[in-house]
């Protein structure tokens, strides 16, 4: 997959959520995200249940166990699901477009890592070497650092607790 197309496609995938949660329905639902899964992981390689936990996609706030959903309840359902998943699609979509990232999956004309970052503002260092020196920060952070010390007892016990909640 070239890198054209990957953005290509998250795109369609992206608009066609758009669709999707004006008109929702479970069997639409299905194949979009089938369509996406495969995109995805064709592009970053598969997700276990663990990524998909972490991104939350298909976790319902209010599921619906052990009767079949009500329309409203399914569209509501479509709806948060679709909406879950096009934020993991724009985050990729932002990964490959934006930022240049390289991905599992590239194939054709692949840029090298210095053609990539000529197109982006370079790295700065976590020092922030190459920046200018703040004079007032080193006062500022002292300023901060006795603001907290002030507070450090706001986290202890005021009162004394009941005996019987002692154990």
């Amino acid at each position: 997959m070239t890198r054209d197309e990957l953005i290509r496609g998250t795109r369609q995938l992206i608009s066609e959520s758009d669709r999707l949660e004006g008109q929702p329905t479970m069997g639409a639902l299905q194949l979009w995200l089938q369509l996406s899964d495969d995109l995805l992981a064709t592009a970053w390689g598969s997700m276990d249940r663990y990524h998909l936990a972490w991104l939350m996609v298909g976790k319902p706030k209010g599921i619906v166990r052990g009767r079949p959903m009500t329309p409203d309840e399914e569209a509501a359902y479509v709806r948060e699901v679709v909406s879950q998943k096009t934020a993991a699609l724009r985050m990729s979509l932002d990964a490959v477009e934006r930022q240049g990232m390289p991905f599992v999956g590239e194939t054709g004309d692949v840029r090298t890592a210095e053609e990539r970052s000529a197109d982006r503002a370079p790295d700065r260092a976590p020092d922030r070497s190459g920046l200018p020196t703040d004079p007032t920060l080193a006062d500022r952070l002292e300023a901060a650092r006795l603001e907290a010390d002030a507070h450090r007892d706001h986290g202890e016990r005021r009162a004394p607790r009941p005996d019987r909640m002692q154990r």
